[in-house]
């Protein structure tokens, strides 16, 4: 093997290092390389796990907050049939669009996830950050959605429905967020965190969405 197609092939004989200037710098080089892809690897690891760290940390301060009565008062704390933490995967065919404040409830790329709890609403977006908390009601086949700091005037009507492991909205009547807040949350079905057994007698459970993997 010549000098010139060691270099090029990026295989340098070791007497070659010691004795052509050429190879030991391109070796140098080569190893330069070799370390800066690592180092950028070590720091797309690290962000990735700072980013789902970013994301628990915000889903957990969500779930302590505490809804402000605007315009109702806050429901009793008791359990209703809707109960349960969902989510879904809104796909984007399109990039989204840089905004130094983007529209409340526009249903973004990526996991969605829901907490309604004793007559609280918590919704959240771990890929943007975006979350906002609400009050809701029970009353029959529907639920009302008040309280929302996105539009604390207004009361959204929703009708609800319970199949297996999801839960689905169709919307009765809500302007919140110019009609966003309804499109987001009657888009899709919605997965639940907690899903029936499988098999009752042994406990069994399907596998939780990835989506849940910050409840």
């Amino acid at each position: 093997m010549t000098a010139h197609s060691a270099i090029v092939s990026g295989s340098i004989p070791s007497n070659q290092r010691e004795t052509n200037p050429t190879a030991r710098t391109v070796w140098k080089l080569r190893w330069v390389q070799v370390l800066l892809v690592g180092l950028v690897c070590i720091r797309a690891a690290a962000a990735d796990d700072s980013s789902i760290k970013s994301a628990q940390n915000r889903w957990h301060d969500l779930l302590q907050r505490n809804p402000y009565p605007y315009t109702t008062p806050i429901p009793a704390d008791h359990p209703t049939a809707v109960d349960g933490v969902y989510v879904k995967f809104e796909t984007q065919e399109t990039p989204p669009v840089p905004c130094r404040r983007c529209p409340d409830y526009k249903p973004e790329g990526g996991w969605w996830k829901v907490s309604l709890r004793n007559g609280v609403f918590r919704i959240f977006h771990p890929v943007s950050g975006w979350r906002s908390l609400a009050t809701y009601s029970v009353v029959g086949g529907r639920v009302l959605l008040s309280n929302d700091p996105v539009c604390p005037g207004l009361t959204g009507v929703y009708r609800w429905v319970r199949t297996g492991e999801h839960i689905t909205f169709s919307t009765v009547e809500d302007k919140c967020s110019a009609g966003l807040r309804a499109r987001n949350l009657s888009h899709l079905p919605w997965q639940s965190c907690n899903p029936p057994l499988t098999d009752a007698a042994v406990g069994d459970r399907r596998p939780s969405p990835a989506g849940c993997n910050q409840q």
